[in-house]
């Protein structure tokens, strides 16, 4: 079979192995809708999609080896491209054939409704009359639940039932059923030039609503959706690139103000090594990161004002006992489990994660740090003040305590968990909204700086892990950026310097030096440190070198934008859960800083 071409009638899942089966990570682009989210790969293959939630069982399963896919492709050679539309995350997928040209349109319909998934797909022919070969094959469960009771309704779309969910398909008239008992509908589709025909999925868990949406006023509505939510972000040194990272931001982001860590499961950050975790949940951390780099573009106060909304939230609602991460709705995180499944090529099947057994100190600071960049953008209300205190109680009371710090350890002092929490407490001391207990904040911080350095501070005059542990980690330049002490500081500098001469490979940034071996071979370049690297530089007022920075991790990237939580520098590969929001926020973060003078707010 020529490159690119599918076997017409054939399950995505027969070819697991073959054309649809797991490709590089930087082939695929992502479509979200804030309530879940797909991955699309560059054959027109749907590999990735929860539904009705993005922690749901998955419906499009083949990125890790089960069924389920919905594929539409042309029929016979093509060359793959693809781009996103400005300020959105709608996707057009590109093919050049013998034949012409072809583009498919793809999107989730925006704003995402909770209970309700609908996927928008557009095939568009340019020049010349174009044949594609489209299987649409949901498999509820991750796999195990195939399609059922399909049939053909009067409104003329296809029915069925998937797992729990509703299934209608509509733009399909001359779909068939194939495979054993009906279980995917195939269509050999032909456009003429100059046309386009539209194809309009729903998977929900109630009955569907009695008529199937117009595809032209849902196209409309979610074209409109997304220039209202997405601003233009001009004033930044990558107008384009901000853009797409406040989109994707957006994208994984709920109407319960929570935002997802990533949309996948089980991708691995090494091949081979057992570091591969389920992203589907809210980080505090995280979505702390994402709230002060939207603060700090100085945009549309919305994405500020969600993670305001869900970290305050769980703050009343668990006090000093918050969890690292939550579900979507507020909700404890499931305990990890192995699916039946192959997994990812060099990973294994697993959902669910273990964190809430964790104490993450730094999530206070964290919490801190966001709604004091809530109060200085006058988006601090009285229940934020109030959770404000409660971050602060909790620092006072469990600053002793070993934590698993940012990067989820075994429990211990880490340095960086305590003074992340010192900057947090000035932070908001210094927007104003501390009122009475400026004081004793202020002197909460000192007291943290203190200790920490009583304990961990290398010999050389640089930040060290923990007490334990004399080693350097990307995370201690964090405190330094956010103000936990000045920049001149010289422990900040020495750390800095440090950190760029021992764990950094031609500005690309690694966490912390896991054993002997070369820095590429035990993990991969870690982006989010790369971005923290270009921060701490342009506040040392070294601008060449932080421009150089931004620029070598803002390329780490695949043809779509997105950036996965490491990068494999020889092999100029994505590792890692996609797409990390954690590395979106602090590119943000970073194009909006480098813009102007360096403030520390």
């Amino acid at each position: 079979m020529a490159a690119g071409q599918v076997r017409s009638g054939e399950s995505a899942a027969d070819q697991a192995g073959g054309v649809f089966g797991p490709q590089p990570l930087r082939n695929y682009a992502l479509l979200a809708d804030g309530e879940r989210g797909i991955l699309v790969g560059q054959r027109g293959d749907f590999a990735w999609m929860c539904a009705p939630y993005w922690d749901s069982d998955a419906v499009f399963a083949t990125l890790i080896g089960g069924r389920g896919s919905y594929v539409v492709t042309p029929v016979g050679r093509f060359v793959w491209g693809g781009h996103y539309e400005p300020r959105s995350l709608i996707w057009r997928s590109r093919w050049v054939t013998d034949d012409g040209i072809v583009e498919c349109r793809e999107a989730l319909a925006f704003p995402g409704d909770p209970d309700r998934a609908v996927v928008l797909r557009r095939v568009i022919a340019q020049e010349t009359t174009t044949r594609l070969s489209v299987v649409l094959e949901p498999c509820a469960g991750f796999g195990e639940q195939p399609l059922r009771d399909v049939r053909r309704g009067p409104d003329g779309a296809w029915h069925g039932r998937t797992g729990d969910l509703w299934v209608r398909w509509s733009g399909a008239d001359t779909a068939r059923p194939a495979g054993p008992d009906g279980q995917r509908l195939t269509m050999d589709l032909t456009v003429p030039a100059g046309s386009h025909h539209d194809l309009v999925l729903e998977l929900g868990r109630r009955p569907l609503p009695d008529t199937p949406p117009d595809p032209v006023r849902a196209w409309r509505e979610t074209e409109d959706a997304w220039r209202q939510a997405v601003p233009g972000i001009t004033h930044t040194i990558a107008p384009a690139d901000a853009q797409r990272a406040y989109a994707v931001l957006r994208g994984l982001t709920g109407s319960t103000g929570g935002m997802v860590a990533a949309a996948t499961t089980s991708l691995p950050e090494r091949a081979e090594a057992g570091r591969n975790y389920d992203y589907r949940y809210v980080w505090i951390r995280d979505q702390c990161y994402a709230g002060q780099a939207v603060a700090a573009a100085g945009v549309d106060p919305l994405l500020l004002d969600d993670a305001v909304r869900f970290v305050g939230a769980r703050l009343h609602e668990d006090g000093p006992r918050l969890a690292p991460a939550y579900r979507m709705d507020g909700r404890p995180i499931p305990g990890p489990r192995r699916l039946d499944l192959p997994g990812y090529p060099g990973g294994f099947d697993r959902i669910g994660n273990d964190v809430n057994e964790q104490f993450q100190l730094d999530a206070f600071g964290e919490a801190l740090l966001l709604l004091a960049a809530a109060a200085r953008h006058d988006r601090l209300d009285r229940t934020g003040r109030q959770a404000a205190e409660i971050a602060a109680e909790a620092i006072a009371r469990r600053r002793h305590e070993p934590d698993a710090g940012i990067w989820e350890l075994a429990p211990r002092r880490w340095a960086h968990s305590r003074l992340i929490c010192a900057a947090g407490l000035r932070a908001f001391v210094r927007s104003g909204a501390a009122g009475r207990r400026s004081d004793a904040w202020t002197a909460l911080a000192d007291t943290l700086v203190q200790e920490t350095a009583a304990h961990s501070l290398h010999p050389s005059g640089r930040w060290q892990r923990s007490p334990e542990d004399p080693g350097l980690d990307g995370a201690l330049l964090l405190p330094a950026i956010r103000g936990a002490l000045p920049a001149d500081d010289p422990r900040s500098r020495a750390t800095l310097d440090a950190y760029t001469a021992e764990l950094s490979d031609e500005h690309y940034a690694y966490r912390f030096r896991h054993d002997e071996r070369p820095l590429g071979e035990a993990e991969g370049a870690f982006l989010l440190c790369g971005f923290i690297t270009a921060l701490a530089e342009y506040q040392q007022g070294r601008e060449v070198s932080a421009f150089r920075w931004f620029e070598r991790n803002r390329a780490a990237s695949g043809p779509s934008g997105l950036f996965s939580e490491e990068y494999d520098v020889a092999q100029r590969q994505l590792r890692g859960n996609l797409p990390q929001a954690f590395v979106h926020a602090l590119m943000l973060e970073c194009a909006a800083r480098l813009s102007r003078p360096w403030s520390d707010v």
